[in-house]
């Protein structure tokens, strides 16, 4: 029934070349699905979106979305999204901007080292940066450029790729709406790496300043498991998105040091997932994300679902 449900609202989203779209990107790794539903969100009117949003999540999920009376964390997620007009949420989604909060909040330790931010890809002046860094925009994500040694980096292929991203506003992607008026900048990083060759990556999933679950995302550009914690550190079977099948990591010995870092940065927060990173006992932050997914990566159990729905206690006085 999910499948045929998928199919529907996907056709009411954008009819049957939307569909289509879809199963030829599975298929073949392309992306015209995105840029067809980056056309319909970005050319809608305003008034459009809770109508456009329920297609959208019936496409995404194969459920109905209640939107008048959400339960699961999806469906309140979808309700943030449209309705939660909180001015911080857009600030600290800035990959940039939300560096100096989390140094006035927790300390600049726990920064990654800076290289430079620019306007344009032709700013960069290559001569200066290390031989190892990573390119990321500071909004939105998949336009990261891994610079392991800079004298094999393809500069025209990492020109194309950041330019292409820069042209578009990620908040129509997924309707994530707090993105709209980011000002794209690009930003050079420090590299990090474990001593396996991978960066693992800590999602904590905060509600009113407490932590309730954390997540390892490991393989990232690889072969992607996502593993899921309480905060006592006992692996959940529950998934989100991705497999946890394989060798569940270990945690980092300071993992609870990691838990009250993100409980301090998500106080005053309904909801915010705020991500960090390990590198040999080393607490790096990563970013905050306050629609995680889109609310649109399937949860299971439901009742897992659920739960976290339960403790994501919507504004509702903000729209007053």
């Amino acid at each position: 029934m999910s499948i045929i449900r998928k199919v529907i609202y996907s056709c009411k989203f954008g009819g049957v070349r939307y569909l289509i779209y879809k199963i030829l990107d599975k298929i073949n790794g392309s992306k015209n699905a995105d840029e067809l539903r980056y056309k319909i969100i970005s050319g809608a009117d305003e008034s459009q979106y809770p109508t456009l949003l329920k297609k959208l999540y019936g496409a995404s999920t194969g459920e109905k979305l209640h939107l008048e009376a959400p339960v699961t964390y999806n469906e309140k997620i979808q309700w943030i999204k449209l309705y939660d007009k909180n001015p911080l949420n857009a600030m600290l989604s800035d990959k940039y901007k939300v560096c100096d909060w989390v140094a006035d909040k927790i300390g600049e330790e726990y920064l990654i080292p800076l290289y430079g931010v620019w306007d344009n890809f032709d700013d960069i002046d290559f001569s200066k940066l290390p031989r190892q860094f990573v390119l990321k925009l500071n909004t939105g994500s998949g336009a990261n450029v891994i610079v392991k040694d800079k004298a094999e980096l393809d500069i025209n292929s990492a020109r194309e790729k950041i330019t292409n991203a820069m042209k578009k506003n990620f908040a129509y992607y997924w309707m994530e709406l707090h993105y709209k008026d980011i000002v794209p900048k690009i930003i050079a990083e420090k590299f990090l790496c474990q001593s396996n060759n991978d960066l693992y990556d800590y999602k904590f999933m905060c509600f009113n300043g407490e932590v309730k679950y954390f997540w390892v995302d490991t393989g990232r550009f690889t072969h992607h498991r996502r593993y899921i914690f309480d905060t006592q550190g006992n692996f959940t079977k529950n998934r989100w998105g991705y497999s946890n099948a394989g060798i569940v990591p270990e945690l980092p010995s300071n993992y609870k040091e990691m838990i009250k870092l993100a409980a301090k940065l998500s106080e005053g927060f309904c909801h915010v997932r705020v991500d960090l990173y390990n590198v040999e006992g080393k607490i790096y932050f990563g970013e905050m994300t306050f629609t995680t997914e889109g609310g649109l990566n399937y949860i299971t159990p439901r009742e897992f679902n659920v739960e976290l729905g339960s403790y994501l206690k919507l504004p509702i006085d903000r729209l007053a």
